[in-house]
């Protein structure tokens, strides 16, 4: 038996910050005993619950099912320990797959050679049994595989979501710096907005908050558009059990009142088909307009992501429009409150409001802030 059916156990691959959050996430979804570490949290799961996870979880990135762990001091160590598992249990010779690897004070110090090795060892496994080995495939393969190696300990995994979940499938058309699915499903849930409220994005950019509040408000599971689950290349995956998932209906009664808006066309245009992936986006209301002439603001819930000069590739002074931004918040959208997202956190302190608090989070590899501001 592999460690995953031994124990119970997988891992979540999450973003860094928000690594408390996704454990309650998980817990809600049926997960136990979890524990978070650096960008990952530990839980135990039964495969209905695992499955759900996968299907439905929106702040974690991947989940992976450890076949074996291991000391790992050189090169030869990993190889040994890649041709002792019986590959055929996961794929054919037809079929492709691929590593993707991270190494830390270890005695092999390079992802990309670490990885090398043990895509050599399942081609040797296969070529030796078979006669003929899988290929590669970087972009899109049968099957992904995880290998971590920390000082000396090594545990191959397989990528149980089979690929990033933040792929949700929506996005179909995007604009410049769009924010990340996961990153966007989490200022929603940091937000506490439950969908009865109006929520407006007057910088709606691709749509990304806007397609993650409509799935939140409604109950869409985050895996819906996805074509393709790891878990199905288990030896142990359990047909009926998926099929009940799929079947099960979390739909919410909630019709939410979403509005969406950008001064650029081509932002209104993508954020419009993106959302017309997704049942009930085509009833988001979306248009071109200037943020600074909306007035219709007033009780709602504001949520957005504003451009930054970073973001964009420029070191443009963004000063005077933060100001400008505040200004129009507190003048123009009384009895709301905004929930902003400052990739470039510099501009936080230029917006001239004082937030109820603020948050870090992470977007793209930009130290961001979360800040809450109620307007009286």
């Amino acid at each position: 038996m592999y460690d995953y059916q031994q124990n119970h156990t997988y891992i979540a691959q999450v973003a860094d910050g928000i690594e408390d959050l996704a454990q309650t996430e998980l817990l809600e979804l049926g997960a136990t005993d979890s524990v978070c570490g650096f960008r990952h949290v530990h839980f135990k799961a039964t495969p209905e619950v695992m499955y759900r996870i996968v299907y439905r979880a929106r702040l974690i990135s991947r989940v992976l099912a450890p076949l074996t762990r291991f000391p790992c001091p050189t090169d030869q160590a990993l190889y040994k320990a890649g041709t002792s598992l019986r590959w055929s249990d996961f794929l054919t010779p037809d079929q492709t797959f691929a590593v993707f690897a991270n190494v830390s004070k270890s005695a092999i110090g390079h992802s990309q050679y670490a990885g090398l090795k043990l895509k050599d060892a399942v081609a040797d496994w296969f070529r030796e049994r078979k006669g003929i080995r899988p290929s590669i495939d970087p972009r899109d393969p049968d099957l992904w595989l995880h290998l971590h190696i920390h000082e000396d300990v090594a545990t191959i995994s397989v990528d149980a979501s089979g690929g990033s979940m933040h792929r949700r499938g929506y996005r179909v058309q995007g604009v410049e710096a769009p924010m990340n699915e996961t990153v966007a499903a989490a200022v929603i849930r940091m937000s506490g907005w439950d969908g009865t409220s109006p929520l407006v994005d007057p910088l709606c950019g691709s749509g990304t908050i806007l397609c993650e509040a409509l799935m939140h408000a409604t109950g869409l599971p985050a895996g819906l558009l996805r074509q393709k689950f790891g878990f199905l290349r288990l030896p142990d995956f359990k047909p009926r059990i998926w099929e009940q998932e799929l079947a099960a209906d979390s739909a919410t009664s909630i019709e939410p009142d979403l509005r969406g808006s950008d001064n650029d066309p081509a932002a209104v245009e993508a954020t419009r088909l993106n959302l017309s992936r997704l049942p009930g986006g085509d009833d988001v209301i979306v248009g071109r307009r200037d943020f600074f002439e909306r007035g219709d603001m007033t009780g709602t819930t504001i949520i957005c992501n504003p451009p930054y000069g970073i973001r964009l590739g420029n070191s443009e002074d963004m000063a005077p429009w933060f100001k400008r931004f505040g200004d129009h918040l507190k003048r123009n959208c009384a009895g709301s409150t905004a929930y902003v997202y400052f990739g470039d956190r510099q501009w936080l302190k230029c917006i001239g409001l004082k937030p109820e608090w603020k948050k870090p989070l992470k977007n793209g590899g930009l130290d961001g802030r979360l800040a809450k501001f109620v307007l009286y």
